[in-house]
């Protein structure tokens, strides 16, 4: 039964629940990168490239030639897949480049909240006090 205790002060500490929260938000947030990389940006750069489909540029091993990497593959032979290296690399610019803009785009906003001017802070009861006696010696 310890351990049952033990356990719950572990996952109820503040900084599990955040990094919980963290892990789903990222995995939502990582959700809209991968469609913003592979339904936005990747046919745009399809249409720059003339339809181009890096995944499927590779070299035979075996020195026969094969139609696609999954015919080569389905053969058996031993491939070099450089198209798929090439593509991840475009996804990983693609993806970081996103992160970039929106991580920007979010701190910009907060320099905007930031920059809002701090009401400024009520005096002291010293200070209170201190103006009180003023006023009255003020008006003697």
């Amino acid at each position: 039964m310890k351990i049952i205790s033990e356990f719950k002060a572990f996952a109820m500490r503040g900084n599990v629940l955040d990094m919980a929260v963290g892990v789903i938000i990222g995995g939502a947030f990582g959700k809209i990168v991968t469609s913003l990389v592979n339904d936005i940006f990747m046919p745009l750069i399809g249409l720059a490239t003339g339809g181009m489909d890096f995944t499927n540029l590779f070299l035979s091993l075996d020195g026969n030639r094969y139609e696609t990497l999954a015919a080569a593959k389905e053969a058996g032979a031993s491939v070099f897949a450089y198209g798929q290296f090439i593509q991840n690399i475009v996804d990983f610019l693609l993806v970081a480049l996103c992160v970039f803009l929106v991580v920007k785009a979010v701190n910009r906003f907060k320099k905007k909240e930031e920059a809002a001017p701090a009401a400024p802070p009520a005096p002291t009861k010293e200070e209170t006090l201190l103006t009180e006696i003023r006023d009255l010696l003020k008006n003697k």
